[in-house]
């Protein structure tokens, strides 16, 4: 942002919880947010990231210097809202310009009542949070006319210091839909924008734990018909509904305290119905078969995130969205590791030999990020058809 632009933009502080303050202008609610202050390296995509629910309770700060450029639209939201704490960004450009633009960026964000910050040196935040690990912060967005002063970076930094811890935190049943739905919009085109499911193949149960709408987008494009349940739906629930598959969704928070979900994830892998996690139904599918998960350092957060497919050798470059991971150390011998990060080596999927049951860490539906990795949801087909070939 243009120094002669500042003064259209109020003040706003950025502390973290061991004291570092950062002042830039606010450009989107007037307010406090608190929540763990990571970063995500993906270069577009603003818009996805603030609207996932595997964000909530965090403050997403953005690598890429210039955020905004593009503006927003209705169609590229990944839930009914931004499910972000807060925003923390270099450079908001002068102009948003592109041919499905609805709003700017700081107008969504003032509308969604999102606090954010811009004219942060976002590669010294980033360092210091790569260096010393994800932290909690706070962002305080002040009103026109208000100033920056002693008193109030010290409630910010106080604010930031009480925040909740994200280890044992339950996020899944707080983002979740309250109650089921039908899903059959398949993915988007240009010139055509969604689609719809024609002649479903398979009906999937989808366990909303923070679902992305373009996951089940993919699903549908498959020829899913999808019923989406919530967080805390039993299996007995799940399975009455008589699906040829189960789903168990991305989401945000500490799978562990996710007893129900765990739960209800032993009971299908008992049933031996096809069953395919992501990111946090990843997590939940691992604790399920008895491994253990821990909270990373800084998580992965970004569009550019290098994936080996053991089998094969093949390297994919994948979309990426957590804080904790599975140990792969502790996985029974009925399991068996399919993906490793080339980042740290952590696990990135896992596969039972003796179940139709896999998962993925990332996020394989590339909204926003590659789709390299999508051919897991064709995967998942496949598992499905086998299973109904069985049963004839």
């Amino acid at each position: 942002m243009l120094s002669s632009l500042k003064a259209a933009f109020p003040p706003a502080i950025l502390a973290l919880a061991d004291g570092t303050v950062f002042i830039g202008n606010s450009i989107g609610s007037i307010g406090t947010t608190v929540g763990e202050v990571v970063f995500n390296t993906a270069m577009t995509g603003y818009q996805e990231i603030l609207t996932d629910p595997s964000y909530c309770q965090q403050i997403v700060t953005l690598t890429y210097p210039h955020i905004g450029n593009y503006g927003v639209n209705d169609e590229d939201m990944e839930s009914a809202k931004v499910q972000a704490a807060g925003l923390v960004i270099r450079d908001l450009p002068l102009v948003a310009s592109n041919f499905r633009a609805q709003q700017t960026l700081p107008e969504f964000l003032n509308a969604q009542g999102t606090v954010a910050i811009a004219n942060v040196d976002t590669r010294k935040l980033t360092r210091l949070l790569r260096e010393k690990g994800a932290q909690n912060g706070a962002i305080v967005g002040l009103a026109a006319g208000e100033s920056v002063t002693p008193e109030r970076i010290a409630a910010a930094v106080a604010a930031a210091q009480k925040a909740p811890s994200m280890s044992g935190l339950d996020l899944a049943k707080v983002v979740s839909t309250p109650k089921p739905y039908d899903w059959d919009q398949t993915e988007w085109t240009l010139g055509k924008g969604f689609g719809r499911v024609e002649a479903p193949r398979f009906h999937v149960v989808a366990y909303d734990f923070g679902v992305k709408r373009n996951i089940l987008r993919m699903l549908a494009e498959r020829g899913c018909k999808l019923t989406v349940v919530p967080a805390q739906t039993t299996a007995q629930e799940a399975l009455a509904l008589k699906p040829d598959g189960i789903f168990l969704s991305n989401g945000p928070g500490d799978p562990e305290p996710c007893t129900y979900a765990i739960e209800a994830t032993r009971a299908f892998l008992t049933a031996g119905i096809p069953l395919f996690g992501i990111c946090l139904g990843h997590q939940i599918m691992a604790l399920a078969l008895g491994a253990q998960t821990f909270k990373m350092p800084h998580g992965h957060h970004g569009g550019n995130h290098p994936v080996k497919t053991l089998a094969s050798g093949h390297v994919c470059i994948t979309s990426q969205n957590h804080g904790f991971a599975v140990e792969a150390a502790t996985l029974p011998a009925s399991v068996r590791a399919t993906h490793v990060s080339l980042f740290d080596g952590t696990l990135q999927g896992l596969e039972c030999t003796d179940k139709p049951a896999f998962s993925f860490q990332g996020h394989p539906e590339a909204a926003p990020g590659p789709n390299d990795i999508g051919h897991l949801f064709d995967r998942f087909m496949a598992s499905m058809a086998a299973a109904a070939q069985e049963k004839k």
